[in-house]
């Protein structure tokens, strides 16, 4: 029984079209493709002897309309991939500067420092110290509010997730502060 299925799935020679070199023949006079190769974009003309294709000017107009839009969406690809390009570089030297200008105000900063704990460790007088160290703090503040930072008022208001981060959690000393900012 195998024997016949197997001889059932062989095509005969009889069942194959013998007429595969005629259609091949009759496709061949029917249409010519001719590819001129001196410019970058082929250029592909179809003389067609068909009656359905009598009219080769319009065949030739949509080829060319066709070579035309190909050639704008490979223009336009082009330029979209230099812009991806461009804004990456340009994202990435951004990111290389963005903290230049605060780094550069925060080292007058880290200077005031050096100074104020030279004279702490020389000077007996606290409130010269003190004087310098506030002095400090105020320029570093005032640096921190040029570039944007605003003091944020959070003591004892309920603690917002969004706002606000949580360095630890304690029990609250009373129950009206549950929930809220204690330190």
């Amino acid at each position: 029984m195998s024997a016949n299925n197997n001889e059932q799935l062989e095509p005969n020679e009889e069942q194959l079209p013998q007429d595969s070199s005629a259609q091949d023949q009759a496709s061949a006079t029917n249409a010519s493709e001719v590819v001129n190769d001196e410019s970058t974009e082929s250029e592909v003309k179809v003389e067609n002897n068909d009656p359905a294709f009598k009219d080769e000017d319009a065949l030739n107009k949509l080829l060319d309309e066709l070579a035309e839009t190909k050639d704008k969406y490979l223009r336009l690809y082009a330029e979209f991939d230099n812009y991806k390009k461009r804004t990456a570089k340009e994202n990435y030297e951004l990111r290389q500067t963005a903290g230049k200008d605060v780094i550069y105000s925060l080292l007058e900063v880290l200077d005031d420092c050096n100074r104020a704990e030279s004279v702490l460790n020389t000077t007996d007088d606290i409130a010269i110290a003190r004087e310098g160290v506030q002095l400090v703090f105020n320029k570093f503040r005032k640096n921190l509010e040029d570039k944007g930072v605003k003091v944020m008022e959070a003591k004892g208001e309920e603690f917002n997730v969004d706002l606000h981060e949580a360095i630890t959690e304690i029990p609250a000393p009373t129950e009206d502060m549950k929930g809220k900012i204690i330190d």
